[in-house]
């Protein structure tokens, strides 16, 4: 089947190890489903794939791509989980000490089928076409966890989102300002700024700077380049959502007398379960909130798509179409 998939790591020159080509149809094991993909989304865990990062020479060749939505065996429009945990987990699949993403131990999503436990399915509804559909499983869910899980972002309350641009950036947006939060954004590109304003964003801002009121929440995804802005920013009693350091872990100041004297809560937030997918679909299709799609282009051109991520030119989705 067509498919496309890591063959080697490069940290320099990732792209060098990605291929457009053929790989074997996947087994179906007892309590799986086979998914004909029609649409799948790109996200940095492909990226860092390729790197080497979260994924083991002795697993490739390996398909790539962690979310997809398409057609099961029985004809019915699904949404594709993403995280394949143990079966015999049964508290939250986030807190799962053996879960892992797809295309980290199991074939990914860019490929003409995907198999997944059956758990793993949540409908689609009509109203989300396979395209927008399939940018929900990784940044979008991250984002709704982040917001609704993690942070208990609550209708009245003022959120930051550090990083306007990105995957996950654009889904706290426009999922807060879908939620009645008033969002603040910031970004050091002036466009991005102005298209973060278009998505639903309130006031933008520079990065770094003083911002005209405290917030409740900062939703952080980039790291040691923000860290201090994000503590700054948070009045007495506030809260940083933490999923991800785009730009690094390591905080040159962790501002832990504000931490203490504040009484400020870090908190950790990873991926999101079946359940909560199950609900941003609900969500999307109950309010009209879509996910913002920079491009989609056929899997046969999935070089462009990586590319263009790995150029920072990006602002939304990059999906990729069956």
């Amino acid at each position: 089947m067509f498919a496309v998939y890591a063959e080697s790591f490069s940290s320099d020159d990732p792209l060098s190890g990605l291929v457009v080509g053929e790989r074997p149809e996947p087994h179906v094991p007892d309590g799986w489903a086979r998914v004909t993909v029609k649409a799948a989304s790109l996200n940095h865990h492909d990226l860092w794939s390729l790197r080497g990062v979260g994924l083991r020479q002795e697993a490739l060749p390996m398909i790539l791509g962690c979310d997809a939505a398409g057609v099961d065996e029985d004809g019915n429009d699904v949404v594709v989980h993403g995280v394949i945990g143990d079966p015999a987990w049964t508290g939250d699949e986030a807190d799962d000490p053996g879960r892992s993403l797809l295309s980290e131990r199991h074939q990914g999503t860019f490929a003409e089928q995907v198999v997944v436990p059956r758990r793993n399915l949540v409908p689609k509804p009509a109203s989300l076409s396979f395209e927008e559909a399939a940018c929900l499983p990784t940044a979008w869910l991250t984002a709704y966890r982040m917001l609704f899980v993690q942070g208990d972002c609550k209708p009245g309350e003022t959120v930051l989102v550090q990083g306007a641009g990105g995957g996950v950036a654009t889904a706290l947006i426009t999922l807060g300002r879908a939620a009645g939060l008033t969002v603040l954004a910031t970004s050091r590109d002036e466009d991005r700024r102005a298209r973060a304003l278009e998505l639903g964003a309130h006031e933008v801002f520079e990065s770094g700077a003083r911002l005209p009121v405290k917030v409740d929440a900062v939703m952080e995804t980039v790291g040691k380049a923000t860290w201090s802005h994000s503590i700054r920013a948070l009045r007495p009693g506030g809260r940083i959502v933490v999923s991800g350091t785009t730009s690094g872990p390591d905080v040159d100041d962790a501002g832990l007398t504000r931490v203490f004297f504040l009484q400020l809560s870090i908190i950790g937030s990873t991926m999101g379960t079946r359940p909560e997918l199950d609900r941003l679909v609900r969500f999307l299709d109950a309010t009209g909130t879509r996910p913002l799609i920079d491009r989609v282009l056929p899997m046969e051109q999935a070089r462009e798509g990586f590319s263009a991520m790995a150029a920072g030119d990006v602002f939304g989705k990059v999906v990729f179409s069956r």
